[in-house]
């Protein structure tokens, strides 16, 4: 009786403080101001003594605490194995130390904690999400340590991730979107990295075995290759002992190496895939920038004068408005480690694709050559930094912030004059990135589809 009477009381402060936190929430959020973003000021960083860089911004108004550890242990590092960083990752909480999966979920669930992880090109990512109630926190932490540090990569648990990749990836063979996405990747990055597919091929995930991926584990998952983000409501001393908890869980190891510059499409194509679709399925672009690039807001807010704006977009204006031939276009800079993609995309008709695939290339040349008209610029200025507060509202878009400011070595000042550079940026600079920047005859197009 005393035990179940416990077990309720438990659950009843867990719903108590749930609830609490979602009318914080919902309070905060609608006080999200138009002003910069968090001054550097506000945001602290240190090394643990096994060299895990640490980045801490108090958040107390919320009873709450976001973490996001990143590794350089994305799919760039699967060398001949593709599929292997994202196979590994997805491990991790599939058993560790004396628990298995079930019991890993159930012991977050019990203190209303949230676990997640996931993988890009550069990085590997675990999350968590915890009340900063003492004794829910340490259920959380724990658990989220051992799964951290103590994986347990069972033949049986990677056999089933297997299985599920190769779902995953039979899926995906039947998406033109995703196939035209893969070509593009690989023609633009050649033997470079990035090329690689994340979710690997059906041989290469057919191959994984465990020692691979405890390998890769160990090389990749250690304290000198990792950056940990923590915003929420702890103090300094509290965020101090829990770095050097999470770095406690990991071996010293070394920072990864870094990866090879991208070499610049030497001269563009087009690659036409069939497919047995109605939709032709276009992506075009090169080589980009990389975080940290010095071009980096002049092509940014070019972009999103070109194609990143969606419906108020040049390219927009041009392939949807003037012609019809597409309900949505869009372009993006993707900036990584090294050289990111260039890339704009679009569904159109079969019978439209060359007509599309021309109008694109010349709204760019054009653009290009041109450089934006002033009034647009303004608008778009005034677009970015209005809309950047809401980037910046919340613990969780702070932590997603912070960890992407660690990892690629950006300062800490880069939040609070984000919108400065916007606005300093001129339609000369634009005119100038984009010419030095982009090569009209060194541009990828991948069509897939449009035969039905």
């Amino acid at each position: 009786m005393n035990s179940q009477r416990k077990h309720q009381t438990g659950w009843q402060r867990l719903l108590f403080y749930s609830l609490l936190v979602l009318l914080l929430t919902l309070a905060t959020g609608a006080q999200a101001g138009s002003g910069p973003g968090p001054s550097a000021a506000g945001i602290e960083h240190w090394q643990t003594e096994n060299g895990l860089k640490v980045y801490f911004m108090a958040a107390p108004a919320l009873p709450m605490l976001d973490l996001r550890l990143v590794f350089r242990a994305g799919s760039a590092r699967d060398g001949d194995q593709p599929g292997l960083a994202r196979l590994t990752n997805g491990l991790l909480n599939a058993g560790a130390g004396d628990w298995d999966a079930d019991t890993i979920a159930d012991r977050f669930e019990s203190v209303g904690a949230q676990y997640d992880a996931g993988t890009a090109r550069d990085m590997a990512y675990l999350s968590l999400r915890s009340l900063v109630e003492p004794d829910w926190l340490e259920r959380a932490l724990t658990t989220f340590t051992t799964v951290l540090g103590q994986p347990s990569f069972s033949e049986r648990d990677l056999e089933r991730a297997r299985r599920q990749s190769l779902v995953a990836l039979e899926a995906e063979a039947q998406r033109p979107g995703t196939v035209a996405r893969r070509l593009f990747f690989e023609a633009v990055f050649g033997d470079h990295p990035y090329a690689s597919p994340p979710l690997g091929t059906p041989e290469s995930v057919a191959a994984i075995d465990r020692e691979q991926v405890q390998a890769f584990h160990r090389q990749f998952y250690v304290a000198r290759n990792g950056v940990l983000v923590l915003v929420g409501g702890v103090s300094r001393e509290q965020a101090k002992e829990i770095a050097a908890r999470v770095a406690a869980a990991l071996p010293e190891g070394q920072a990864a190496a870094p990866l090879p510059e991208v070499e610049p499409v030497a001269e563009g194509r087009v690659i036409r895939q069939p497919f047995p679709s109605e939709q032709a399925h276009i992506f075009m672009g090169q080589t980009g920038m990389r975080r940290g690039d010095p071009d980096y807001f002049p092509l940014y807010v070019g972009n999103h004068m070109l194609g990143g704006r969606s419906l108020t977009s040049l390219l927009f204006e041009e392939v949807r408005n003037a012609r019809g031939l597409a309900y949505s276009i869009n372009s993006s800079f993707v900036p990584m480690e090294v050289e990111g993609p260039f890339v704009m995309g679009v569904q159109t008709q079969a019978a439209q694709a060359d007509e599309a695939i021309q109008v694109m290339r010349d709204t760019l040349e054009r653009f290009r050559r041109q450089g934006p008209d002033p009034e647009q610029l303004q608008a778009s200025q005034r677009n970015i930094t209005g809309g950047f507060p809401l980037r910046t509202a919340s613990n969780r878009d702070m932590v997603s912030n912070l960890a992407m400011m660690g990892f690629y070595g950006l300062p800490l000042d880069y939040l609070h004059t984000y919108n400065d550079h916007i606005e300093s940026v001129s339609a000369e600079s634009i005119r100038d990135a984009f010419q030095r920047r982009l090569d009209p005859e060194g541009l990828i197009t991948v069509v897939v589809g449009g035969e039905n």
